[in-house]
């Protein structure tokens, strides 16, 4: 009796999985022991597909340990690498695992970027490797029940695990083996032959038969749903796998029942229910004919049979003879109660004993993008703190400028250069001077145009393949099932946009700077030039010695000193925003761990407050300090002015330094807006390349997928009927009479001559043999049914004898979509050829064979035999038909 159900394996296709890992490693993880570990993880899991998928695998718990450890790892993988069509592109190609080919329902192959389905196919090749592994066990031992009933449930639990999870982790229609239909069922079924070992455990260890009872109809039960959900699919009985399982659940069926009525009859016997015990054996004894005489083929019920037989008989026997105990109805019994001793297994990652992360200190990708909207948000808040004391300093520079401050303070002479203005002059030949600041200039449109070629190189990319994918969808309409490239590369196209828009502010900002340059060019060139020539270009004034030791200078010159000290507490100051680290992962990790999902936002501006409010209250502490200071100088400045004596001369002179003074910080401000230039061009032209490296991968990825594709349609071509599907044979129905006149028989044409063909075959041909003779013909015997004689004009030529009603010879298989084939003799004519090139050669004449009746003689010229079948265009050794695909 002990006949379980297996489920067999999907089979997949090898999967480039280094190659792009890697890559994707490389791009992500600068160089080091990190990264170097991480290609490592990423070469130890493609053996472990190998090892998983690549080979046979034995039915033995090591081969299934392997199983689940390859799905430990896809599940632990999942979160850290951006697996989609259009970011890390991995093509997963598997089998359906009960379709071999046939003509029936199904996609054979399906081929799907997504590691969701990967995970799904390997989770479901670990149920039906639990399946065998279980079906393998020795019940006749302890720890084979054990064994058993642990892999089906298993099996049971792997199989529900996809029925909920297939259709979000595909987000398209699955294959049937893995459709919520199919392995809701191979659920049922595994649940329930892990109920029948319970029960076989209960039987081996002779426990009580009310609960051996109670557990076999807790097996009938679950045997009954799952026979009902196959039947209730409509897609499942086409497969060949489910036609040969319905038997068998079917039976199964019975068998617990069968066995929980057996158990119950002694518990009544026990009970001194003498009738009841003969009605449920009597009701076993029914529910075992049943499968002997339905499904004897596939599971054997003899010593049940007799078991229930010996038992029925011997309890008939005192019941007629001593207790005379009513025998009630079938109906009229009461319940048997159930018990469930079993249940799906749990699928919570890691399933394996043996799991070790492979990526284990890579974070997942969450976390990843979380750390890099941080990264944004910390970089923001770093450029807001700094530029604002940038320019604030900026500011208070402009302010001095037109002060002409600190030169006016030094100039009292009115005949030497300042030495401040000195300093700027020696401070802008030491950056490069003008040769420097010119040479960046150059360098930027460069710059630019080697970014603008790698970003439009990247969008033909993909605009050439969307229109490849446009033109073969408009060839193949709905055959080309798949994602239109489109709707694939629109979060691309976004990217693209953004990084052309910010080329064109990149553009803008050039053009401002630019601008500013040619607005100081003569001053910096001057601040250029040898000393001895700059002081000659600076005009002279009166001095104006008397205001050397008043105390508005001295007042004005301490102003500016605290200014200066300002300054120099900024650059501190900005040092040190810009040296604030923390590493926000582990907050992030933590967050995800706990409630599954990072609230980004509320978690990074709460720690950018905490480790920036302090800094942000010192940067508006110098703003309000340089309010103050500048204030204090303006008015100081006025009482210097009102002191100083006044002439065109001076004023001249005041006005040149004022230029000078702030050339050089336009110089110095220009250098820093090219340098940053350059450096964005430079940073910008690596993202770009991972951009277009990413077009690249995912261009190359398509035109796979399409070559795939392109080949499955191919084959799917060529499969397919070059002509309509013929009509049924006339020969397989009653003859009809023919209006407005039969039509000739095919490949014979008669000239009114009776017995005289019109041509011989060539003499290079031989002969073709005789042709046989009809059957004898008895209208009584062919047509039993008078009524369903078919009627026509008489004649005395007898019609020829129906096919038989069943098949000689083999027998065709009775499977879905196919016709029945009856083997009557074969109505063709081996001899008439229509040979037009020997019209005078005589006709074969028919030999007869001794001991049967002669042939009827020929009709009327050009007349086919009355009511005789007409012959279809085949050739004349008859074929089973079979459907055109």
């Amino acid at each position: 009796m002990a006949t379980f159900i297996s489920v067999p394996l999907k089979k997949s296709s090898e999967v480039e999985l280094v190659k792009p890992l890697s890559k994707f490693v490389t791009a992500t993880y600068p160089a080091g022991e990190e990264q170097a570990e991480y290609l490592r993880s990423v070469e130890e899991l493609n053996k472990l597909r190998k090892s998983a998928l690549g080979r046979p695998l034995d039915k033995h718990e090591s081969s299934l340990e392997i199983l689940l450890r390859y799905y430990d790892q896809l599940c632990s993988v999942e979160p850290k690498f951006p697996f989609s069509e259009n970011q890390l592109c991995l093509t997963f190609t598997w089998k359906d695992a009960f379709d071999k080919g046939s003509l029936f329902s199904g996609s054979v192959k399906l081929a799907l970027a997504s590691i969701g389905y990967e995970k799904t196919c390997v989770l479901f090749n670990a149920a039906a490797l639990a399946s065998q592994i279980a079906s393998e066990q020795n019940l006749d031992n302890d720890e084979g029940l054990k064994t058993a009933a642990k892999f089906y449930q298993l099996a049971s639990g792997a199989f529900g695990h996809i029925r909920d999870t297939v259709l979000s982790a595909l987000n398209r229609e699955p294959t049937m083996d893995i459709s919520p239909e199919t392995v809701g069922t191979l659920s049922n079924i595994m649940l329930a032959q892990a109920q029948e070992v319970f029960f076989l455990k209960a039987a081996s260890d002779k426990m009580k038969d009310a609960v051996i009872a109670k557990l076999a109809n807790q097996a009938a039960d679950y045997y009954g749903d799952a026979f009902k959900q196959c039947q209730y699919k409509d897609n499942l009985p086409k497969y060949f796998y489910f036609q040969e399982v319905l038997p068998v659940l079917a039976a199964k069926h019975c068998i617990m029942q069968a066995n929980a009525e057996l158990h119950q009859s002694i518990l009544a016997k026990q009970k001194k229910r003498f009738g009841e015990e003969i009605a449920r054996l009597q009701h076993a004894a029914e529910l075992v004919k049943t499968v002997a005489t339905s499904h004897d083929e596939y599971v054997s019920v003899k010593d049940l049979t007799e078991k229930i037989n010996r038992a029925l008989t011997a309890a008939k026997k005192d019941n007629d003879f001593i207790y005379h105990d009513r025998v009630p109805e079938v109906k009229d019994l009461e319940h048997i109660g159930k018990a469930a001793l079993v249940k799906p297994t749990a699928i919570t990652p890691p399933l394996s004993q043996k799991f070790a992360d492979l990526f284990e200190k890579m974070v997942p990708m969450a976390v990843q993008q979380s750390m890099s909207i941080y990264g944004q948000r910390k970089a923001e808040t770093v450029n807001r703190l700094v530029g604002t004391m940038r320019e604030a300093t900026n500011l208070c520079n402009g302010v001095l400028a037109s002060l002409n401050l600190p030169a006016a303070l030094e100039d009292l002479s009115g005949d030497s250069i300042p030495q401040s203005i000195a300093e700027k002059a020696r401070a802008v030949v030491q950056l490069g001077g003008l040769q420097s600041i010119e040479q960046l200039i150059r360098d930027l449109p460069e710059l630019l145009t080697r970014n603008r070629e790698i970003l439009d190189e990247a969008l033909k990319m993909l605009n050439d393949e969307e229109t490849t994918d446009n033109e073969l969808r408009s060839k193949f309409n709905q055959r080309w099932n798949r994602t239109p490239s489109g709707d694939l590369y629109k979060p691309l196209r976004a990217e693209g946009s953004n990084f052309s828009n910010i080329l064109d502010k990149a553009v803008q900002a050039d053009q401002v700077v630019r601008d500013r340059y040619n607005a100081h060019c003569d001053m910096i060139t001057l601040l250029c030039k040898p000393e001895n020539e700059l002081n000659a270009a600076i005009p002279s004034a009166n001095p104006t010695k008397t205001l050397q030791g008043s105390e508005v200078v001295n007042v004005l010159r301490s102003q500016l000193a605290q200014l200066d000290e300002m300054k120099r507490e900024r650059e501190t100051l900005e040092g040190e925003i810009k040296a604030v680290t923390f590493d926000m992962s582990t907050v992030f990790l933590t967050s995800l761990a706990q409630d599954g999902a990072i609230s980004e936002e509320q978690m990074s501006l709460s720690k950018l407050d905490q480790l920036y409010g302090a800094y942000n209250q010192r940067v508006q502490a110098t703003l309000r300090t340089q309010e103050e200071l500048l204030g204090q100088v303006q008015t100081s400045h006025q009482e210097f002015s009102s002191l100083k004596q006044s002439n065109t001369e001076a004023n001249q002179r005041e006005e040149v330094l004022k230029k000078l003074a702030s050339a050089h910080d336009s110089y110095v401000e220009i250098s820093n807006n090219l340098r940053e230039g350059t450096k964005f061009y430079n940073d910008l032209t690596e993202i770009l390349l991972k951009f277009q490296n990413k077009c690249s991968d995912i261009v190359f990825a398509r035109k796979t997928e399409r070559d795939e594709l392109l080949k499955d349609l191919q084959q799917s071509i060529a499969r397919e009927p070059s002509a309509p599907s013929f009509n049924v044979p006339a020969y397989q129905s009653a003859p009809a009479a023919p209006a407005g006149g039969p039509t000739p028989a095919p490949r014979t044409v008669f000239t009114g001559q009776p017995q005289q063909a019109q041509q011989q075959p060539p003499q290079m041909k031989p002969n073709p043999p005789a042709r046989p003779p009809p059957p004898s013909f008895n209208p009584q015997a062919a047509s039993p049914n008078p009524a369903t004689t078919p009627t026509g004009p008489p004649n005395s030529n007898p019609q020829p004898l129906a096919p038989p009603s069943q098949a000689q010879g083999p027998p065709y298989p009775s499977y879905p979509g196919y016709y029945q084939m009856p083997m009557g003799y074969n109505p063709y004519a081996y001899g008439q050829y229509n040979m037009p090139n020997m019209p005078n050669m005589p006709y074969m004449p028919y030999q007869q064979t001794p001991g049967q009746g002669g042939y009827p003689a020929a009709p009327p010229g050009g007349q086919p035999y009355p009511g005789y079948p007409q012959q279809p265009q085949q050739p004349p050794q008859q074929q089973p038909y079979y459907p055109q695909q």
